[in-house]
């Protein structure tokens, strides 16, 4: 079974033509490290689903510093909701960090999928409430945690990302400066 199948059957079961046609509408494509698969001002055409491989989503301030938004490892689904739901063109980007086996949904096609299949408009749903929670955590846990706190809660939630991604990308996921951050993992370390 695939990894975006094996994805969806946490939440619903599909038949195996229901299976047939939910893979018939989806892409998938490979992608090197450092590819950007989506810009900011381009409108979201996709839900990215990573079947190996990295990505993150950023934006970029008038400052040129980079605001880390997610990261999406193997299993976990990635995208800029605003765009991909507005259909405007939307802030983030969407970088490759490790060479990526990315399956790609078109929005048209998702659609298309409700009608066909309607208990995956439950899936999606159940992914876009599990979104929402996770970033009305994230929101209270930088109004409310001390970096410390939430680089803990960083690496207890990507336990495999703390040696892979570069530390400048994780200082700016939990919000603090490259600087602070290496003083902070070092005591961390030394704890």
């Amino acid at each position: 079974m695939t990894s975006i199948i094996q994805n969806i059957s946490k939440h619903i079961a599909l038949t195996n033509e229901e299976t047939a046609l939910f893979l018939s509408k989806t892409e998938t494509r490979h992608y090197k490290a450092k590819t950007l698969i989506l810009q900011a001002g381009e409108v979201c055409k996709h839900s990215y689903f990573v079947n190996s491989g990295l990505l993150r989503s950023f934006s970029v301030n008038d400052n040129i510093v980079e605001h880390i938004l997610s990261f999406a490892c193997e299993g976990w689904w990635i995208g800029d909701m605003y765009s991909l739901l507005s259909q405007k063109p939307g802030n983030l980007f969407i970088e490759v960090l490790e060479d990526a086996e990315v399956v790609l949904l078109s929005k048209e096609n998702q659609e298309q999928l409700y009608i066909e299949i309607p208990k995956l408009e439950r899936f999606f749903r159940i992914l876009t409430e599990n979104s929402l929670v996770a970033n009305q955590e994230r929101l209270m846990d930088n109004l409310s945690l001390s970096a410390e706190e939430r680089f803990d809660k960083f690496c207890k939630r990507y336990p495999t990302l703390i040696q892979k991604v570069p530390q400048k990308q994780i200082a700016s996921y939990i919000g603090v400066t490259p600087e602070f951050f290496s003083k902070m993992k070092s005591r961390w370390l030394h704890k």
